[in-house]
């Protein structure tokens, strides 16, 4: 089992354990992982873009970071189960999907998306 399923396979027992799974609806969940991605935000609001670089973080607020990251991961993996995804093969076929939406010849170098720009 990969890390991955074996870690929603955790957290789905957790859950279990606790009686959540009523709470853990999936409205419930993505409302929940809205909120978590947030808090992440607020860790870099008003920060210019050297300032949020890893080097220039302080480690309290790298810690914050860290903690919301996690946050925002366990519910997607929540969601993810209790709507039957395969996170892993979903993010891999969007991988693809953006490979052909971005080809290297159009978007290297380019954070504007190259059919914004007239081509």
């Amino acid at each position: 089992m990969d890390a991955l399923k074996a870690l929603q396979t955790e957290l789905a027992a957790f859950a279990a354990d606790r009686d959540w799974d009523k709470f853990h609806t999936p409205k419930n969940l993505a409302m929940a992982l809205s909120g978590e991605a947030g808090e992440l935000l607020e860790h870099f609001q008003w920060l210019t873009p050297e300032q949020s670089e890893l080097g220039a973080l302080p480690s309290d607020t790298l810690q914050g970071i860290e903690e919301e990251m996690a946050d925002v991961l366990l519910y997607l993996l929540r969601l993810a189960d209790r709507l039957n995804i395969n996170l892993e093969a979903a993010a891999n076929a969007k991988l693809q999907l953006n490979a052909v939406k971005y080809p290297v010849e159009k978007a290297k170098g380019n954070a504007v998306k190259y059919s914004r720009r007239g081509e």
